[in-house]
């Protein structure tokens, strides 16, 4: 059972329709799922593959490892501009970043996981052990 995140709201219905709904929704939420890119996970027979939606990154800007079973999907960039005139000077600078963990079954090939970034979307593939790996697992009897 996946469990279910609710926002707060802090203002009442009504001043949505005064102020309009993204201005206090921006300011008032919590911003738990603005950092947080969206994930797809699909199985079938052969393999597990995450899709994660990553716009406005390259593959450079993704980092991905594995420690201990655990799969953990990161990104940090920082962006900086500067723009001098004669007048003024302006200088702007943002920083993004994100981390997802995915804890691996031990049906999965770890030496096999391959990675592929197109059009925004990172796709991690994570290949099942063959049959004959997974049998190998010892059953111990408990006396």
């Amino acid at each position: 059972m996946l469990p279910i995140v609710k926002k707060r709201v802090y203002s009442p219905a009504y001043l949505n329709d005064f102020f309009g709904k993204d201005l206090l929704t921006s300011f008032f939420n919590d911003g738990a799922d603005y950092a947080t890119p969206a994930v797809n996970i699909i199985e079938n027979e052969k393999a597990f593959t995450i899709e994660v939606a990553a716009p406005g990154l390259n593959k450079e800007d993704i980092n991905i490892k594995i420690e201990k079973d655990v799969l953990t999907i990161s990104s940090e960039l920082e962006t900086k501009n500067e723009e001098t005139n004669d007048h003024f000077m302006r200088r702007e600078f943002g920083f993004q970043s994100f981390s997802r963990s995915f804890k691996l079954p031990e049906s999965v090939d770890q030496e096999k996981i391959q990675a592929k970034h197109k059009n925004g979307v990172l796709t991690v593939d994570l290949p099942r052990m063959d049959e004959a790996k997974l049998k190998n697992t010892k059953v111990i009897k408990i006396s």
